[in-house]
């Protein structure tokens, strides 16, 4: 049986890796995992199959220090992005082998564009997944009250762009109150998207305590913003049931949380005056109604001046247009009212002597004084002999007297 020795096996390996991969070669990968040492940059460069986590490769690839410490600082600029676990990269690569160690990828060159392309596709791919479940817009429908004054702050209490929010605030021109109360939360790193999430979470559970919530964070390298193009930080924040005003710190394209946010704007104290800017809305719609108030009394007291002064002069007018004419003309009226006043008092004094009349003649002492006889029993007026018994007694009156009867029949 021929055999060959692990060396021999392995020197071929070498010389075949050789022969094939002669000169660099650009590969895809994600980066699965990154440590640095001594100025070096160690990896595990992975891929997955498609929409799947399932492992199709892995390889280990080193970057050494002379090449690493320019790859670096020219991807991160380049792409906005820190040179991390979990993003996609091209690479020029030499493939090694050493019979010890085994395989693996040397980096030579990265190629910005790719991961840059890859990146957007992504935020792409979040985005339109956002839409697509309807909750894009939520938080930008809701309308941000006029006074905003209770704020629920998110970021770092030793931020920069924190102080410099807070004593905008504090120090306004118009004095204007403001109420902010700090979740502290981690605003970059792998940490940040799920710091600001519990944050969110305290908040929600104090919610009736504040007007809106406040996003930010100081300015910085645009490598510390991937933490707000995070699918599930995105979605907290779009169906958060309070507005949300975002004031992230960066003067390029927006983030994902910049996009699903009520309110975006570039830095902390531009919120700061955003919020001051209400408030002074407030006031000057104060102003302008007290203004009408008062233009609204001031027209009501000159139109009853000039009602009054009118009425004046019309009762002046009338009395220097009395002549002696009209003088008898008011007497002759006079006269006039006085006889029908009279005879409207005859009229109602004879009607009322008919009715004396009427009531008199037909009153129980005429008749009794005309032969007629009034019978009573139990002080009653006796109408039927039906209503008496044997033994009843009756009273008659007649016009000089009465009697009284016993019934016996």
């Amino acid at each position: 049986m021929n055999s060959i020795s692990l060396c021999e096996l392995l020197d071929a390996v070498q010389q075949a890796i050789k022969l094939n991969f002669s000169e660099p070669i650009w590969v895809r990968a994600e980066i699965g995992e990154m440590h640095e040492n001594g100025g070096h940059a160690f990896f595990d460069l992975i891929e997955n199959a498609e929409n799947s986590d399932k492992l199709l490769a892995k390889i280990r690839a080193n970057c050494w220090a002379s090449t690493f410490q320019m790859l670096k600082p020219y991807f991160e600029e380049n792409t906005g992005q820190i040179l991390r676990e979990g993003i996609s990269v091209l690479v020029l690569v030499t493939v090694e082998f050493h019979a010890v160690y085994g395989i693996s990828l040397n980096i030579k060159d990265i190629d910005p564009a790719f991961t840059i392309g890859d990146m957007a596709m992504r935020r792409l791919q979040i985005i339109r997944k956002l839409q697509s479940e309807g909750i894009a817009e939520m938080n930008k429908s809701l309308e941000i009250p006029q006074r905003v004054q209770r704020l629920a702050v998110i970021s770092s209490a030793t931020a920069a762009g924190y102080g410099d929010f807070i004593d905008q605030l504090k120090n306004n021109e118009r004095s204007f109150k403001f109420y902010p109360v700090l979740f502290q939360s981690v605003m970059q790193g792998e940490a940040a998207a799920n710091s600001i999430i519990n944050s969110l979470e305290k908040i929600y559970a104090n919610i009736e305590h504040f007007d809106a919530v406040i996003i930010i964070r100081g300015g910085g390298a645009s490598t510390d913003l991937a933490c707000f193009d995070s699918y599930d930080l995105a979605l907290n924040v779009a169906q958060f049931p309070l507005p949300i005003i975002a004031g992230i710190g960066h003067l390029r394209d927006n983030t994902i949380v910049d996009l699903v946010a009520n309110t975006s704007l570039k830095t902390p104290t531009a919120v700061a005056e955003f919020l001051i800017d209400k408030m002074q809305d407030i006031e000057n719609q104060l102003f302008d109604l007290i203004n009408e108030i008062i233009d609204f009394a001031q027209n009501a007291i000159l139109t009853q001046k000039n009602i009054l002064e009118q009425t004046r002069w019309k009762i002046s007018h009338l009395l220097k247009s009395v002549t002696a004419n009209s003088v008898f003309e008011l007497n002759r009226q006079q006269i006039r009212l006085k006889n029908a006043v009279g005879n409207i008092i005859l009229f109602q004094k004879n009607k009322l002597d008919m009715f004396e009349k009427i009531v008199r003649t037909q009153s129980p002492q005429y008749l009794l004084s005309k032969g007629f006889s009034l019978t009573t029993f139990n002080g009653k007026r006796l109408f039927s002999i039906k209503s008496l018994q044997k033994g009843d007694t009756i009273k008659t009156y007649l016009s000089d007297g009465a009697v009284e009867s016993t019934v016996n029949c």
